[in-house]
């Protein structure tokens, strides 16, 4: 990956765990525990792969779909944080990592 690449995908890594941490409970319930381990971004910055740990929850794919479902908002709360760094916010698929 070049530089910027891993400069972008370190910067989305560091943002989203914040807003993961900040709203989380809110997304997914209080008991499920998320954390960002990697992200990986596409040569244009276009789309974002998230790869994600959860803990603390009996059903992880449903966990996904609401983060999924309430992404609208993830990215809202995303942009106040690199919207000096980059153009566009980029769009999000996000992965369970066992």
């Amino acid at each position: 990956m070049s530089f910027r690449k891993l400069q972008i995908a370190e910067l989305l890594r560091r943002n989203i765990s914040i807003v993961l941490q900040a709203d989380g409970h809110y997304i997914y319930g209080p008991e499920a525990m998320v954390t960002v381990t990697s992200v990986n971004v596409t040569p244009d910055l276009a789309l974002a792969k998230v790869y994600l740990s959860i803990f603390n929850s009996e059903n992880k794919q449903a966990v996904l779909l609401e983060l999924e479902a309430a992404i609208d908002d993830v990215k809202k709360n995303l942009y106040y944080g690199i919207r000096k760094h980059v153009r566009n916010v980029p769009g999000f698929v996000f992965y369970c990592v066992d």
